[in-house]
Order: structure tokens, then sequence, then C-alpha cells
């Protein structure tokens, strides 16, 4: 029998780092807090990255086969925190955050440690969240510096 305490505690304690996946679909933009993201493969380079289904960032994905992840540094929650409201909600949330578009055509955020553009190759439907296999296109380096981790917020998303 699970344990439902036990099941949410030890899942939260598996480490994830913090990104802003940027996404498009057509001329529209937008852009969501990811945490579960690694890469899969060194050849060719895979990065999975699972994506809450009833999400707008989610439907873009699907349409438009690509996305870009933006790896966040150590100090940066508060921009973590302003890409996870739903874009309904607040409005355009790039709105006074410095960003370009890449060679998918997906929102990279300027001020981070740097970024990877995937076009999705695969993909498993399975629970809540859709777990998408991106090959790596594109990638870049702004700075050096220590990625932001979940477990630094005081958040917790999983479990």
């Amino acid at each position: 029998m699970l344990d439902e305490q036990a099941k949410k505690t030890i899942l939260r304690k598996i480490p994830h780092g913090l990104y802003i996946c940027g996404v498009k679909e057509g001329e529209e933009v937008n852009g969501f807090t990811a945490s579960w993201v690694m890469q899969g493969s060194f050849q060719p380079p895979l990065v999975i990255n699972c994506v809450k289904q009833d999400s707008r960032s989610h439907a873009m994905i699907k349409s438009s086969q690509v996305f870009a992840l933006s790896i966040l540094e150590a100090g940066q929650k508060e921009l973590a925190q302003k890409f996870f409201k739903p874009q309904r909600r607040i409005g355009n949330k790039f709105e006074d955050v410095e960003f370009y578009l890449g060679e998918t055509g997906c929102p990279i955020i300027s001020d981070t440690l740097g970024y990877v553009e995937c076009r999705v190759v695969g993909s498993v439907e399975q629970g809540d969240h859709t777990v998408f296999v991106g090959e790596v296109i594109a990638a870049g380096v702004h700075r050096d510096g220590d990625p932001l981790l979940l477990e630094s917020t005081g958040w917790q998303y999983g479990g």
C-alpha cells in the first residue's frame, strides 16, 4: 500500500534546477518556470522537459514543436516567481524582462546563465504532465555562475 505522506516527502527530495521555458505559437510568445528538466542523452544532445498538460504553454509546444530553456542563476528567485503565474492572470510576463528570440523563435531571457533551444523529437503523455524530449539545436552561454535550485527558494513542486 502506498504511504501518501512518505511518497510526497521523498519525491520532494529529488533536486531540481529552475528554468524559464520560452515557447511560441505563430507570433505569440509565452514563458513559464520549469523545474522538471534534465539532460537525457549526449548524442544526439537531448533535454527532457515535463510540462503541465492543462497549460497554455503545453498547447504552444505541441503546436510549434519547439521550446527554449533559459537557465536561472542562484539569486533569481524573483524572476522565477514572475513566470510561475499564468499569463492570462498577470498580462505580459515579458513586459519588463529583457529577452530576444532565438533560432526557434522562442523567447530567451538575456539576464540568465545561458540557454538551450530544442526541437521536440518525442513526447509521452501520462498523468498530468507531458514528457517532451527535445533535441538541442542551439545553445549559448551568457555568463558563468551557479544555477538556481528549487530547494533554495523554499518552494515545493512535486510529490
